[in-house]
């Protein structure tokens, strides 16, 4: 089979097509025919910083990359009996870890995956992966009916599900984006748009209960200001803050903490039923073939992506 291996941390040049040996399903794992691979933030930080690599994988390269996919079950291990061969399914693989999903074939625990509601395409359900399990994971449990939500960067991956699964849960959401993606994140839902490049969000909104912080640093900094005394933020880019916003979120009260996504099927079928009643729909403004995987990488790293980015074979 072909897949596509990282030689060595670096620029999309190390990424490079090759033939290899295609894998075997163990007992507790579906082997599946890759349809669509979704591309996400993460993918292009771990293929240009060996620090990372080390951190997101634990290995080094030579590596294949990737971790969400959709496909086909082409074959089931000994113990698999919630899938068969045929079935269409999608899911995140081994997150944190070695996904291996930049490939035709790849293997996947039985409890990373769910099967794809009908009449969803490949791409759609490669794209409802990462970045929807992680705005499921931050705020299922943590967002309650009408809570005030301040969602950063509304319009990106992650951005753009949170809106929708915060709205699902009965939340009153606000969201920050440039003004011409206004119109894109109030249809998702928003109840009032933030154009950051004009205002200061911290001018602007206060009371919030809950911040979804994509961003840390000073945007991190000025959510503490405007958050409740007794409300909260999930930071997702690193565990480590200053000491400048912990001792201001200790004065006002308000718990600051970091989360990384993790592989869970029980959150790929809770995503499987939001698909299939409408609640959420992923948006995919680009798609790549398998074989341009490079510029797919330097369409994310513009930092200009609205939803999702997707590669298809």
């Amino acid at each position: 089979m072909k897949a596509i291996v990282l030689e060595e941390t670096g620029e999309v040049e190390n990424l490079v097509t090759k033939d290899i040996e295609s894998p075997m399903a163990k007992e507790n794992e579906v082997l599946i025919e890759v349809k669509a691979i979704g591309i996400n933030p993460v993918d292009y930080k771990v293929r240009a910083n060996e620090a990372v690599l080390q951190k997101i994988c634990g290995g080094q390269a030579p590596i294949i990359l990737g971790w969400d996919v959709a496909g086909k079950v082409v074959a089931t291990g000994n113990n698999i009996s919630q899938y068969k061969v045929g079935d269409q399914v999608f899911g995140m693989l081994n997150f944190p870890g070695r996904g291996n999903a930049y490939a035709e074939i790849v293997t996947a625990p039985e409890d990373h995956i769910a099967k794809m509601p009908k009449n969803l395409s490949f791409e759609d359900a490669a794209a409802t992966t990462l970045a929807a399990l992680t705005a499921l994971q931050v705020l299922q449990g943590r967002v309650q009916k009408d809570d005030r939500v301040l969602i950063h960067a509304g319009s990106g991956g992650v951005g753009h599900f949170a809106i929708q699964i915060a709205k699902w849960l009965g939340a009153y959401v606000i969201t920050t984006s440039s003004a011409k993606n206004r119109d894109f994140v109030r249809a998702l839902g928003a109840d009032e748009h933030i154009d950051y490049r004009a205002q200061a969000f911290e001018n602007v909104v206060r009371d919030i209960d809950f911040v979804f912080d994509m961003f840390n640093g000073d945007i991190l900094l000025n959510s503490v200001k405007v958050v409740r005394a007794g409300g909260s933020i999930v930071s997702i880019p690193t565990p480590e803050f200053s000491e400048e916003i912990m001792n201001l979120a200790k004065e006002r009260n308000v718990h600051v903490s970091n989360l990384l996504v993790q592989s869970n099927g029980n959150d790929m079928n809770t995503l499987k039923g939001l698909l299939a009643n409408g609640a959420i729909k992923p948006h995919v403004s680009k798609t790549f073939p398998f074989d341009r995987m490079a510029e797919a990488h330097q369409q994310l790293e513009s930092g200009r992506t609205v939803g999702k980015v997707v590669v298809t074979l």
